[in-house]
């Protein structure tokens, strides 16, 4: 479940190579692709 949810998170590019140098920025970004991923599914 673990490697299928960073799979699906991977697709989005800003997370994939972490554009964020700022670790609450990038754990933000984070937040809002997993919400976003769990309201589309």
């Amino acid at each position: 479940m673990i490697e299928c949810l960073s799979g699906k998170l991977k697709y989005y590019r800003r997370i994939a190579s972490r554009y964020e140098k700022k670790v609450i920025h990038f754990k933000g970004m984070l937040a809002f692709a997993a919400t976003f991923l769990q309201l589309t599914a």
